[in-house]
């Protein structure tokens, strides 16, 4: 089980890992070695995400989630096969956690009479700018 926050725990069971060949660093073992992780996890089919957390989820991942809702991530930042996937561990567990805090609502505001008058100040001197640029007896 991986723990995402206190209200949402993962089951090892739901992710899915594939090791390909990384680009990079690695030396001799760049051609020998599948060291890269390939971590897939399916948002829509998952049963432990509240459905909030699922959409938030879905929009967060953009580009890394395919058609089906199975969000990809690949790690291929370390030169060994455990740090990729502990890597590729922490980056689904932070969006998931990004994706549990729900937005704050935006609270509408009014104009404060000062604003207001700076307003029309800065219109009336634009105003007299812009009648400045006619043509003398065109009033």
């Amino acid at each position: 089980m991986i723990r995402a926050t206190h209200s949402i725990t993962i089951d090892e069971s739901e992710l899915e890992e594939s090791f390909v060949r990384a680009s990079g660093p690695g030396g001799q073992n760049v051609n020998k070695l599948s060291t890269a992780v390939q971590l897939r996890f399916d948002v829509r089919r998952s049963p432990s995400l509240p459905e909030p957390v699922r959409q938030r989820l879905e929009r967060l991942a953009g580009r890394r989630l395919s058609r089906d809702g199975v969000l990809l991530i690949m790690a291929a930042r370390f030169r060994t096969q455990e740090r990729n996937r502990a890597d590729a561990r922490e980056r689904l567990i932070e969006l998931i956690r990004r994706a549990a805090v729900p937005p704050t609502p935006r609270r509408p505001t009014r104009p404060t009479r000062a604003s207001k008058l700076r307003r029309a100040e800065a219109k009336k001197r634009r105003s007299v700018v812009k009648r400045g640029r006619s043509r003398p007896g065109d009033d």
